[in-house]
């Protein structure tokens, strides 16, 4: 595989798949593109990576030649849409995948890293699929394009999109490549491959797990078609619920049906999902020999940041039970946890040790879950997840087995190799998980060893009704690990804290949860950094209750916050403190009825406004302290606040 952005014309013969990505180029497992890449390579394949071409231009879609079997197209490590604009949809100035983290850049028809051709703020287009699969066709006619990666395993399916705030089709008819692969796609490229290599472009591509093409099966599950789920009336959002419901109990290779969605006279058809690697493929898979760079051609621009924090770390398992409603990673990876041995990391760790640049930390020892190694019982190992409920939430299944003793033996291994200083937990522990080990030890030795200075974990919020929607353990949980954990630093006179992650405005949250969780920050007097307003992405059961405003797993009605004003109002609630936000919580109290937060006193939240010594006797509502003199709905909403949905759907981050 060339070193990649390879050089145009380096190559006489041509390249048999040519991957374009939306990211600078990055030798390292912890980059898709580069472990595809590699795979492709070890498998016999000769391939070249196009990474972060000028969208404009399609002549830096031919530099490399015409692909002798394929196509490979992403959007990058990271959805475009998510990439290039915040929650609340504005353009992101940075881009930690860019050259030298500088959205403008890419790569140009003859090789050098610029500004395109259209002179683009950001180099990485919008909806990066499909603005990619078109200039391939444009570039080569005749050359099968196969789309992958977190964006289009996401939009797979019909799904809301934010940004636009509509209902788009499946990613592959507007891309209008040949095949969509979802989730980790190895073995679905491999097949893929094998079966273009041996019959052409023509060759028959059906069947494959974990792919999505255009056509139809009988014995195919059919969602509701594209008419019914696309409008913003409230009939659509129910279709559009049990078509996420039904996508949602077919997730797991062991249990999944095929599904058909129809789009007029056209259908797509999703196989089944394909069985994860197992621990030998794994060890074999992260063995393949990266240079652990970015490609030399960045240097000039500082190199690329996003290799900065996963340079020296190690990525030990793929999978979540996890089941937090706002993430997409069992959509994605799915539920089962499988791990790499602890002597593959043992043996990685090795190789980072030998790097110059080396200092004697290992920043991560994780994966989506740090301190899952396993499925949460043997059942999920043998037989694919349960359909009727959660492995931890809202409370652990009794069939659940934590353990922590393999993952406890990496960590111990890795800290006794010769040139390691430090080993540390960053990618995050599930605390709830960590409680319920019979065994103390690993709490134990994750205090004494693996923390610098502070651990962050993610309880997302406080208020019982959103805990649940987010599939979350209760408030109880959180409160019962930061108990024994203060304990433990104690015990050992470390001063080592706790940084909680808190999401505001996420479905079930009104101003009543998000004053109650301003409550709980004043009183342990803590002001959080780790906050993100909730960002509706494809894929996540958070997502489809945000444009629903209902819960499609029991069809009950859910609170949601859309208005820019609401969201502003309670992400500053979280930051009381902050001057800055005093006449927004104000503002938000007097609409909540907790004029009774406005003032000097000890609970007070915020003061008077300066100019209007009696402003907390002057609500929009006219309520005074001892009663807000108005009623509240059901999820804690102000009656009355919730702004009227626009014809074509709302949604805002």
């Amino acid at each position: 595989m060339a070193f990649l952005p390879a050089i145009p014309g380096e190559s006489a013969q041509g390249y048999d798949v040519i991957i374009v990505t939306g990211d600078a180029y990055v030798d390292h497992s912890s980059f898709g593109v580069a472990l595809l890449g590699r795979l492709l390579e070890s498998e016999g394949y000769s391939a070249a990576i196009l990474a972060r071409p000028d969208p404009d231009d399609v002549e830096a879609f031919r530099s490399l030649g015409r692909p002798r079997l394929a196509w490979l197209v992403s959007s990058g490590a990271v959805d475009s849409m998510v990439s290039s604009y915040t929650a609340n949809k504005k353009p992101r100035s940075q881009d930690d995948y860019a050259p030298g983290g500088r959205p403008e850049l890419c790569q140009r028809a003859d090789g050098s890293i610029g500004e395109g051709i259209g002179g683009r703020k950001n180099a990485r287009p919008d909806r990066a699929v499909i603005a990619y699969t078109s200039q391939c066709r444009h570039a080569f006619k005749g050359v099968p394009v196969v789309i992958g990666g977190l964006e289009a395993s996401l939009r797979r399916a019909a799904h809301f999109d934010y940004w636009s705030e509509t209902v788009r089709r499946s990613i592959l008819l507007d891309s209008k490549a040949d095949i969509l692969v979802y989730g980790m796609g190895e073995s679905q490229i491999l097949t893929i491959l094998s079966r273009l290599a041996a019959s052409g472009p023509e060759a028959d591509l059906s069947g494959i797990r974990g792919t999505v093409r255009v056509g139809k099966a009988d014995d195919a599950l059919a969602l509701p078609g594209y008419d019914e789920v696309r409008g913003a009336d409230q009939a659509s959002k129910e279709a559009y619920a049990r078509s996420f419901a039904l996508q949602h109990a077919n997730t797991d290779p062991y249990t999944a049906k095929r599904l058909t969605e129809s789009y007029g006279d056209r259908s797509i058809l999703q196989e089944p999902p394909a069985f994860p690697l197992d621990r030998e493929a794994l060890d074999r898979l992260y063995a393949l020999p990266f240079q652990r760079q970015a490609h030399p051609m960045y240097a000039p621009f500082g190199g690329v940041p996003g290799l900065e924090e996963v340079k020296f770390s190690l990525l030990s398992s793929r999978g979540c039970f996890g089941a937090c409603s706002f993430c997409a990673i069992g959509f994605h990876q799915g539920k089962k946890v499988t791990s790499r041995s602890v002597e593959a990391l043992v043996e990685e760790a090795r190789i980072l040790s030998s790097l110059p640049d080396f200092k004697g930390y290992i920043h991560d020892v994780g994966g989506p879950t740090a301190n899952f190694r396993f499925s949460a019982c043997p059942k999920m190992e043998r037989r694919g997840a349960c359909e009727d409920r959660l492995c931890l939430a809202p409370e652990p299944c009794p069939a659940l087995k934590a353990d922590h003793g393999e993952y406890l033996r990496a960590l111990r291994s890795l800290r006794a190799l010769p040139k390691v200083k430090k080993v540390f937990d960053r990618s995050g522990i599930r605390y709830d998980y960590a409680m319920l080990d019979p065994d103390p030890s690993f709490l134990r030795e994750l205090v004494d060893h693996h923390i610098s200075g502070q651990l962050k974990v993610a309880p997302e919020h406080v208020a019982e009704n959103v805990l649940r929607l987010m599939g979350k353990p209760p408030r109880s949980s959180y409160e019962a690990f930061e108990k024994t954990y203060s304990k433990l630093n104690a015990d050992r006179g470390k001063p080592q804290y706790l940084i909680p992650y808190f999401i505001s405005s996420h479905p079930g949250s009104g101003l009543k949860e998000a004053i109650e969780l301003a409550e709980y920050l004043r009183d342990r007097r803590f002001a959080p950094d780790q906050i993100q307003d909730f960002y509706p992405t494809p894929g996540t059961l958070s997502t489809a209750m945000w444009w629903c405003e209902r819960n499609p797993l029991d069809g009950k009605p859910v609170y949601v916050a859309k208005s820019v004003k609401e969201r502003a109002m309670q992400r500053a609630l979280l930051h009381f403190k902050n001057p800055e936000n005093a006449s927004l919580v104000r503002e938000a109290l007097c609409l909540a009825g907790r004029e009774d937060l406005i003032g000097a006193g000890p609970k007070c939240l915020v003061p008077e406004e300066p100019s209007r010594p009696d402003s907390r006797f002057h609500s929009p509502h006219g309520s005074r302290p001892g009663g807000s003199g108005r009623s509240s709905s059901p999820q804690g909403a102000p009656l009355g606040f919730r702004r009227q949905a626009r014809p074509g759907g709302r949604r805002t981050p």
